[in-house]
């Protein structure tokens, strides 16, 4: 980034650490500016706080977690998917975000670009996971044309300055989305982490402006879930076995749904791209045409809760891996014979 991106008029900065980075991207998010930092697990534990501040200010930026296996120093050079929790719920208090997750080199361009969108669509940090392996990979990546990539603008300001406050919302198509000024331009901005009103006033004791504020951050990614979520399905229309995987562990979850048919097994996947909000709706629709779930990952059962809690009726199984090793095809064969 450092080498390539002066060349298209942008800048990277090297940060003292990851506390300082997610700072960094935030302040530049409020000049104007698409943002995003990059780490491994430790690193996203240290950027929690801020994470939470820029959801409490709805500060579009990207936030990449490339997966390791922990906790603490862990493996540093093995692949795991054990942050998908702390994606959602790792900042503290009520707060919504989104998570994207790309299985392959091609996808982790375009889910990228697909994040600084949605971050700048919804006013809202967008955590893209990813993992070792797929940081490790090489692989054929087509870069499209700068005129073929679809590039959605930020809510602009269209308010008088006398009306403008910078929590407003309901004067665009996306309501519940204030619009957003720079800061040092001439509409009066102030950023606070405190509850605050639609002036950015701190109202710390006023219960109504609390839960009004948090309540709209939920809304204005529930009430849009159909524009977020993102899915891939493969041989499911007479599957009576559906494996729900997401990022590396899909791609030999592919391989094993292939061989498995072959073999007689009605069986599909179900790839989570977008990770949160979470797909219920797709997974209860599904619960209600199938035998059973199998939900493979490489953690000890983080999305197989999530497929429990909405497949209700529906039998779940699942095949966890931890320890850096990937699911193969033949255990993940063997797993669906049980």
């Amino acid at each position: 980034m450092a080498r390539y991106l002066p060349l298209v008029d942008g800048l990277c900065v090297q940060m003292e650490d990851e506390i300082s980075s997610i700072a960094a991207i935030i302040g530049a998010s409020w000049n104007g500016i698409r943002t995003m930092t990059a780490t491994s697990g430790p690193g996203f534990s240290l950027m929690q706080e801020n994470i939470g501040y820029a959801c409490m200010t709805e500060t579009p930026c990207v936030i990449v977690n490339v997966q390791r296996s922990g906790p603490s120093t862990g493996q540093p050079t093995k692949p795991a998917q054990g942050d998908i929790m702390q994606a959602r719920w790792g900042t503290h208090g009520d707060h919504y975000v989104i998570a994207l997750y790309p299985n392959s080199v091609q996808e982790s361009l375009s889910i990228t670009i697909r994040a600084f969108n949605l971050a700048d669509k919804y006013r809202v940090p967008v955590i893209l996971l990813s993992d070792a392996a797929i940081a490790h990979t090489r692989e054929r990546l087509v870069i499209p044309y700068q005129k073929e990539v679809k590039i959605v603008e930020r809510v602009p300001v269209t308010i008088d300055k006398s009306k403008y406050h910078p929590f407003r919302t309901g004067f665009t198509r996306r309501s519940k989305v204030p619009e957003m000024d720079k800061l040092g331009d001439e509409y009066y901005t102030y950023l606070t982490g405190l509850t605050h009103d639609i002036k950015a006033y701190p109202a710390t004791d006023d219960a109504k402006v609390h839960e009004e504020l948090v309540r709209r951050f939920y809304e204005k990614i529930q009430d849009n879930r159909e524009d977020i979520i993102t899915l891939e399905t493969k041989f499911i229309e007479d599957a009576d076995i559906v494996i729900v995987s997401y990022g590396i562990t899909s791609r030999p979850v592919l391989t094993a749904v292939e061989l498995a048919r072959k073999e007689g097994i009605k069986v599909g996947l179900l790839r989570l791209i977008t990770i949160w909000p979470f797909p219920y709706e797709e997974i209860n629709e599904l619960a209600n045409k199938i035998k059973k779930f199998v939900v493979v990952e490489m953690n000890l059962g983080q999305i197989y809760h999530k497929v429990v809690e909405h497949a209700k009726g529906c039998n779940v199984d699942k095949l966890l891996k931890i320890g850096g090793e990937i699911p193969n095809p033949k255990e993940i064969i063997k797993r669906l014979k049980i």
